[in-house]
């Protein structure tokens, strides 16, 4: 620990947020909390609010901690600009990060690898009597690569299906249709290929964890370690980790659940920058194991050391 302490102590860390995503005020809080606990642990920090002409502002930075969330920070955008660059950089390379950010083909690599999700329908050609056939409603109509549970909708009939597919197409081109499970939403982080405790997400006033429920003070509980039997725990956690693998994450991750009602599990989707705002759920569940936030911020910084 002291060896690699002292290895990042001389070099100069740039803390990547911001960007032009919808989850770009979420990133700016990351971003903030990442630059406070690093200054705080003694290392040379600059904060980095990322633009199209960025990389201008990469002169003098020896590795980069990336604090985006959504794209171009999350889909493997900006980990190719930092390669191209030869900057060693945390978390996922261009392959993880692209993967992840694609609901299909993360759906696709999970059924392959005998990883449960829920069953789902893509058709660039959407066809509303096939997505009711095949998925009855509800039905969860997600945006094909967006995070923060932006523009996600459960729609009950088939006059709203309509409507609402219409009005989200104008905005995110490409959906993603998915059944709609009832019961807990749960999440698992990965460190270092180590899953942590499980987190149980319940939300007081929402029918379920939308960007609302997630931002907004004293509208979700969370609780750690989940309320799951013990057999089902280390099964989601071993799911947790078979999905960031499948997807090929590397460094950290976090994975989405949601589980029904006899605690059968579902992955939902892995985020390769989940949020690190002090009360976020990877820094939750990094707590719950005893380690404090400045820890999981450096195991997070230790996650660029294969790329020097």
């Amino acid at each position: 620990m002291d060896k690699e302490r002292n290895f990042f102590l001389e070099k100069t860390i740039g803390v990547l947020y911001g960007g032009w995503s919808s989850e770009r005020e979420i990133s700016i809080g990351s971003g903030k909390c990442v630059i406070k606990s690093l200054k705080k642990q003694g290392f040379k920090v600059k904060g980095i609010d990322v633009d199209k002409n960025f990389t201008r502002k990469l002169k003098g930075i020896d590795v980069v901690f990336i604090a985006l969330h959504g794209k171009p920070g999350e889909d493997g955008t900006i980990q190719g600009i930092l390669d191209f660059s030869e900057i060693p950089y945390t978390g996922s390379g261009v392959i993880g990060s692209a993967i992840s950010m694609d609901k299909v083909i993360s759906k696709y690599l999970f059924n392959v690898n005998g990883i449960p999700t829920p069953d789902f329908y893509y058709e660039k050609n959407i066809d509303l009597n096939e997505i009711i056939i095949k998925l009855d409603l509800p039905v969860v109509i997600k945006p094909r690569a967006e995070g923060s549970s932006v523009g996600i909708t459960i729609v009950q009939t088939k006059p709203d299906l309509k409507k609402i597919v219409m009005h989200t197409q104008r905005k995110f081109k490409e959906l993603l249709f998915e059944k709609y499970i009832a019961g807990m939403t749960a999440t698992c982080g990965i460190i270092n290929d180590t899953p942590l405790p499980i987190l149980e997400i319940a939300p007081k006033k929402r029918k379920f964890y939308d960007y609302k429920s997630k931002y907004t003070e004293g509208m979700t509980e969370y609780i750690v370690p989940a309320r799951i039997p013990e057999k089902k725990y280390k099964k989601i956690q071993d799911y947790a980790l078979a999905a960031h693998w499948a997807i090929g994450a590397c460094g950290f991750s976090r994975v989405d659940f949601v589980l029904d009602k006899n605690h059968n599990p579902y992955v939902l989707e892995v985020n390769t920058i989940p949020g690190l705002l002090a009360g976020s759920n990877l820094p939750l569940e990094a707590k719950a194991i005893g380690l404090t936030y400045d820890d999981l911020i450096f195991e997070i910084l230790k996650t660029s050391l294969h790329r020097f």
